[in-house]
Formats: C-alpha cells, structure tokens, sequence
C-alpha cells in the first residue's frame, strides 16, 4: 500500500490526528508536492496550533520554494508556540532559520 493512502486510512479515523498529519505533510515533501505539502502543514497548524514541528517544516517548505516573505511569518509562529510550549531547542532552531532569511 502507498503510504500516504495508508495514513489517510488512518486520518480517516481521526481527523485531526496531528502526528498522522504531519507524517502526510512530510511525505509529500519528499515527493516534491509542495502544494499539498503546505496544505496539510495548514490544516495541521489550524487544528493543532501548538504543534511546534510543523511550523519548523512548512517554513523549510516554503524556502524551498522560493517563498521567503511566508517562511518568515511561519517561523515567526512558530517561535511564539516553541516559546509559550517552553520547548527551547526548536525556539533557538525556528531562531537560527528566521535569522539566517533575514540577512
């Protein structure tokens, strides 16, 4: 079975299961489906907004693709989750990123 059909079985179940997710998001970043890719990110983001890890990669995401200005604001978010969740090692990651778009 593919493994995106595989973890939309599962989703199917559990709508908003974040890791499961994330876990499509990621594999159709592998697959260079950028479009979906960020669309899952979202749709993760919406319902789970403290879910640190995708801010972190639809922001890699959108570097990739050239969107710069968006990869900004999404590590932006994402260093204010990182912050209000205490998880300090993703914080100084998201910071890092941020600062190194930014010069």
């Amino acid at each position: 079975m593919d493994k995106i059909a595989g973890l939309k079985e599962i989703l199917a179940l559990d709508p908003r299961n974040s890791f499961v997710r994330y876990g499509i998001a990621m594999e159709l970043v592998s697959r260079g489906d950028t479009a979906a890719a960020l669309a899952e990110f979202d749709t993760l983001l919406a319902n789970d907004p403290d879910y640190t890890a995708g801010y972190f990669m639809a922001a890699q995401t959108l570097t990739q693709a050239g969107r710069k200005a968006e990869a900004m604001d999404r590590l932006k978010a994402g260093i204010s989750c990182a912050a209000r969740n205490g998880n300090s090692h993703a914080l100084s990651e998201m910071q890092a990123m941020l600062d190194e778009l930014d010069r």
